[in-house]
């Protein structure tokens, strides 16, 4: 109420003056004072001084902060205090200067009197308080008779500031189902004002919008649900506005708001069901196996994965026949086919499902069983099949001593369909491509084609097809032919042998040891019998010893080999196996003497030896073999260059003869040479013919046959005075090159065996030829119309 009044707070100033004034002058000492409004308390400012009035002793202040309203609306400076020095006699010799914070700017002091006063509105959330300093200053010196003081000046508040929430608008998400009094989220709304005076930033929540769903705790700001069993499925979003008042709510106080989008999110509370509760589909009976056959479409309001399902099967003639299970995108049922149908064994077959939630809360069960089920009818269609063979694969076996038509075995294949067609059989020759079996088209025997060589092929990979007469349906089996063996192979080396006698070999000692191989594969396994033929068993140097192992050893019957004497021994070895009937083959076993080292490792051998004996080295063979291919080289490039040593004389096709001289490096003969540049081309062609075809060998003849006529030639003294006649006017021209050049001449002379061919003085003779049908040819035409038709002039100028 005082800080209302001006006169009231005059009144307080004047106290607070008399008041200080009074005591610090009785004590004999001096010193500022301040007032303010409200009054502060008693002791609020003190000051001590000691000793007599003559002696200034040291002084000690303590004061309260000034206090000012913010949001000053007044038109006047708003009043704050005064400052008052017991120096001051009201003389006018003392003047109060103020510095800080704001000073001048914002506050402004009276020199004279000490009253300080606010000239600008003031925000306590801007700046809650302004620290100054105060001091007394003689006006004549400037000189300060008091020491410069401080204080504060609190800006006090006022409720001008609503609350804000700063974190909102606000999301949240909460169960569905959920008891009353679940939290869903805590708003928090913030007040500028000052929290240590008044209830200016004392807030109180409340909800506008979102009853009877929803509610807030008044001071918590904790928003909670209100009503029970709030279904997501019926509703699934709710917005609420939220209020936040100061002034602990009462009349008067600011408020904010701010938006909760509650989202209730899904509980499995809902069961699944069938649409409907039958269902039929049909079916091809050709489908292969795990094709989808039906889809069944299952309902859940639920979603994600409270909406995820399990299916089976619980009764039904078709059990092991078909499976279901759920489909991972659309939760669909997918009845899938687990073996191969048939129509004409079972048309139809029904299953009873049943679908459940994968997820079960248990608060829910109460509600119902989260199961149904339904009957599926499945309709089979039947469809044209091919043949179905007996068995898809055949085993067969076949001797390959077997002769051509000899029957290896049967296949059998019938119409799966009801109007049982007939079959036919054939061979698929992309598996037979030598055509060694035949199979009959009506019966399905098969049989053989060619002779059969196990040893070539074993095994036969054969397809057989079978098919209906109409519609064309084939069927396939594969048939396995093995061909068994029978001894017609003869064993033979397994190696070809490279066997080495030592000079220095002694009588008995194993040289060789030898095995066979035969192509043929007896059950009881191979047994291979050596011996040497009846012409080498009398022989004194080797002989033959079996070693029972399907092995035999080659041992020398003497010592004292030479291979100057005879460098290679052939040795037969007759090799029969244990077959019936049996059979043998005489194989060369090929012996080298050879010169050894005394660890019996050869060093040379046969025809080497003797070169080296010869004493020819191996550098020296490779020396020689060097030269001769150095003159074989040689050889090819004196003829290669003896070959391009003259060159023909070829005329360059891009050169324009009719500007340029082509120059030969060949000189003619003289005078008395015809050869080199004969002019009786320029004369008659038939002067040509009668010279026998002499021409240059680097011109190409032009072709006679283009001018060939009866008619006799003109005299060729016409040529040759045109060319005098040219030559001369070349002399005598001063305009010509100094240099020899060509001179073209376009003359045909008169009398020509073919004519003028010049349109130059066509029109000027006495021809009855008239060329005026000409203009009737078209446009094409047009030209020699024009060059060769009537002119008015009667001229006729051709370039």
């Amino acid at each position: 109420v005082w800080a209302n009044s001006s006169k009231a707070t005059h009144f307080l100033n004047q106290i607070n003056v008399l008041y200080f004034g009074g005591i610090l002058q009785g004590m004999g000492c001096s010193g500022l004072s301040f007032n303010s409004v409200p009054l502060p308390p008693v002791g609020t400012y003190q000051r001590s001084c000691e000793g007599g009035a003559h002696h200034r002793q040291r002084r000690s202040w303590v004061w309260n902060q000034f206090f000012v309203l913010e949001e000053y609306t007044g038109d006047e400076p708003l009043y704050v205090g005064k400052l008052h020095s017991d120096v001051d006699k009201g003389e006018g010799q003392v003047k109060y200067v103020l510095n800080g914070q704001g000073a001048t700017s914002i506050f402004t002091i009276d020199e004279n009197t000490g009253d300080i006063h606010a000239t600008k509105r003031l925000d306590r959330e801007e700046q809650a308080y302004y620290t100054l300093r105060a001091q007394a200053r003689n006006r004549e010196n400037n000189l300060p008779v008091e020491p410069e003081s401080e204080f504060v000046i609190k800006v006090q508040d006022i409720n001008d500031n609503e609350p804000k929430f700063l974190n909102g608008p606000y999301s949240a998400r909460v169960p569905e189902m959920s008891p009353v009094g679940t939290s869903v989220v805590t708003v928090v709304a913030t007040d500028a004002d000052d929290p240590t005076y008044g209830n200016s930033a004392r807030v109180i929540y409340s909800i506008l919008e979102g009853q009877p769903y929803f509610s807030v705790e008044p001071k918590t700001g904790v928003v909670k649900t209100a009503l029970p069993n709030m279904d997501r499925e019926a509703r699934d979003q709710y917005l609420l506005v939220i209020q936040a008042k100061d002034m602990v709510g009462q009349m008067g106080g600011l408020s904010g708001t701010t938006s909760v989008m509650v989202t209730l999110t899904d509980v499995n509370d809902n069961p699944p069901h069938f649409s409907r509760k039958s269902y039929q589909f049909s079916m091809s009976e050709s489908l292969p196996v795990a094709s989808v056959v039906a889809k069944i479409k299952t309902l859940d309001s639920d979603v994600g994965p409270n909406a995820e399902m399990e299916y089976r099967i619980v009764d039904g003639d078709g059990l092991g026949l078909f499976r279901i299970t759920p489909d991972r995108d659309t939760q669909e049922g997918l009845i899938t086919l687990q073996k191969g149908l048939d129509f004409e064994t079972k048309s139809s077959y029904t299953l009873r499902v049943e679908v459940s939630n994968r997820n079960i809360d248990l608060r829910f069960l109460s509600l119902g069983p989260f199961s149904d089920t339904a009957t599926v009818r499945l309709i089979v269609e039947n469809v044209d099949e091919p043949p179905v063979f007996s068995l898809p694969l055949s085993k067969m076996l076949i001797s390959e001593a077997a002769k051509v038509g000899t029957t290896i075995g049967t296949v059998s294949a019938h119409d799966p369909d009801s109007t049982n067609s007939p079959i036919r059989y054939s061979i698929d020759r992309n598996t037979d491509l030598e055509r060694f079996f035949n199979i009959d088209a009506t019966t399905g025997v098969i049989s053989t084609a060619k002779p059969l060589d196990r040893e070539v092929n074993a095994i036969h990979n054969v397809t057989i097809f079978a098919m209906e007469m109409h519609p064309l349906q084939v069927g396939k089996c594969i048939i396995l032919i093995t061909v068994t063996d029978i001894n017609d192979n003869a064993p033979v080396f397994a190696i070809e042998y490279e066997t080495y006698l030592c000079e220095s070999a002694r009588p008995g000692q194993v040289i060789e040891t030898i095995s066979a191989m035969d192509r043929d594969e007896p059950q009881s396994g191979h047994r291979f019998f050596f011996s040497l033929t009846a012409e080498a068993a009398g022989n004194l140097n080797f002989t033959l010893r079996d070693n029972k192992d399907n092995t035999a050893s080659v041992l020398t019957m003497r010592g004292g080999f030479q291979r100057h004497d005879q460098t290679m021994y052939r040795l037969p070895v007759l090799i029969m196996d244990g077959g019936s009937p049996a059979l043998s083959s005489t194989n060369t076993l090929s012996i080298r003497v050879c010169d050894c080292d005394p660890d019996g490792a050869p060093q040379s051998c046969g025809s080497e030896a003797s070169m080296l004996s010869a004493g020819l080295s191996t550098g020296a063979l490779i020396a020689i073999l060097a030269c001769i291919l150095t003159l074989l080289v040689l050889v090819l490039l004196i003829v290669t260059m003896r070959r391009r040593k003259k060159e023909p004389l070829i005329l360059d096709e891009e050169r324009d003869v009719r500007e340029n001289i082509v120059r030969y490096d060949d000189e003619g003969g003289g005078e008395e040479d015809t050869e080199a540049f004969d002019m009786v081309a320029l004369r008659n062609l038939k002067l040509v013919r009668e010279s026998g075809g002499k021409t240059r060998r680097d011109v190409t003849p032009e072709v006679p046959s283009l001018f060939l006529s009866s008619r006799p030639p003109p005299d060729n003294g016409i040529f040759r005075d045109f060319i005098w006649d040219r030559l001369k006017e070349a002399d005598v021209d001063a305009s010509a090159p100094p240099y020899d050049s060509l001179q073209t001449y376009a003359f045909e002379g008169s009398g020509s065996a073919a004519e003028s061919l010049s349109s130059l003085d066509s029109l000027s003779t006495d021809s009855e030829q008239n060329y005026d049908y000409l203009s009737d040819w078209g446009p094409r035409f047009k030209k020699l119309a024009d060059l060769y038709g009537h002119s008015d002039d009667g001229n006729l100028f051709a370039s």
